[in-house]
Order: C-alpha cells, then sequence, then structure tokens
C-alpha cells in the first residue's frame, strides 16, 4: 500500500477535483454517447496539477500543501462536450470556469513552486474532465448541464495494472470545511484549535 511508500520508490501523482457520486453518475450519462476507450467510473476527476512519476519521500510535503489549500470551493457548470485531437480525448467542461476554481489551480501551482515538487501546474490551465482516450471526435449532442458542488480535492496515485490505470486517492480533503493548522512556529505546539 502506497501510504507506506518506501523512500526510494517512484509513484505516479497529480492533484485533483474529485466529483462526488451524484456528478459522477451524470458525467458516466454523458459519457456513454462518446466513441473510445472509456474512463471508468471511479476513475473520473478534473486534474488540477500533474506530478507525473515522484519519490515517495515528497508524500509529506504533497499532503502539506493539500491541508493549507484556503480557495474556496466552486461551483461547475458542466455543459459543454469537446475534444482534444492531438491526443485522441474526449472531454466535458463548461464555457466559463469560475474564479474559483482558477484561484485554487493558482494557488496550488505556487504552492509545488515554493515545495521544489515539479508540476504541469504553471502551464496554461484548461479545466476539463477526460471520458474517453483513444477516441473518435464526438458528434454534436446535447445534454443536461451538470451543477457539480466541486469541494473535494484529492492527492492521488496512478496505478498501472494489467487492467489500465487505476486511481488510488492517497489523502483528500473538503474546501467548504475551514481547516485549522496549528501555527507551530509561533509556539503552538497543543494541537487544539484557538479557543
Amino acid at each position: 500500500m502506497t501510504m507506506n511508500a518506501r523512500p526510494n520508490e517512484s509513484l505516479r501523482l497529480f492533484f485533483a477535483l474529485w466529483p462526488d457520486d451524484l456528478t459522477r453518475a451524470a458525467l458516466v450519462e454523458v459519457q456513454s454517447s462518446l466513441r473510445g476507450r472509456l474512463v471508468p467510473c471511479h476513475n473520473i476527476h478534473l486534474t488540477l496539477a500533474f506530478l507525473g512519476q515522484q519519490p515517495a519521500t515528497i508524500l509529506p510535503a504533497a499532503k502539506e500543501i493539500l491541508t493549507h489549500l484556503g480557495s474556496p470551493s466552486s461551483i461547475l457548470l458542466l455543459d459543454r462536450v469537446g475534444y482534444f485531437p492531438r491526443k485522441h480525448i474526449a472531454w466535458v467542461g463548461t464555457h466559463r470556469a469560475p474564479d474559483e476554481l482558477h484561484s485554487l489551480q493558482e494557488e496550488l501551482a505556487g504552492a509545488l513552486l515554493r515545495e521544489g515538487i515539479p508540476s504541469d501546474a504553471r502551464q496554461s490551465f484548461k479545466p476539463h474532465i477526460t471520458l474517453a482516450r483513444d477516441a473518435s471526435p464526438p458528434s454534436d449532442f446535447a445534454f443536461n448541464p451538470i451543477e457539480w458542488h466541486a469541494s473535494e480535492v484529492a492527492l492521488v496515485q496512478s496505478v498501472t495494472t494489467a487492467e489500465g490505470a487505476r486511481y488510488e486517492v492517497l489523502a483528500s480533503r473538503s474546501l467548504d470545511e475551514t481547516c485549522w493548522v496549528p501555527d507551530v512556529k509561533a509556539g503552538d505546539a497543543s494541537g487544539l484549535p484557538p479557543a
């Protein structure tokens, strides 16, 4: 299990917004109109930062970044299907991503940079949810827009299996919950929230 990863072990990691079950089910319904290698339901997510292969020693810093994210959750109206022709990827996204989503991604990119953790987070952010790989360009079809209260952020490991990639959530948190982290630099090591 990855939580007990050996220090010299290499892990394929990314940060993502992780959909709730209702959103996931609605995305699978849209996915049924696509042709290609469909992403398994339990793997559907919106990537915020792809870290690639990293030594297991970065896990504590990556989890610390997750703990300190301060951006609020956002409501995403998933109302369009798109296609990346170079990679043959069919995806669903939004005509206008909310400012909160861009703020979250920028905050994450800055934290990764400060910690010296390489990622693609400084590249142009194109929020999307991959639904099919090796896909044909989707024909124009209408679907009921999906309103997703995107509040769960996860640090995820991609594990290669005979059946394909399986994504394992190593740590996650809700952006809707205030996360109090003791300021040990200021001498507060009690671990208790302020009164």
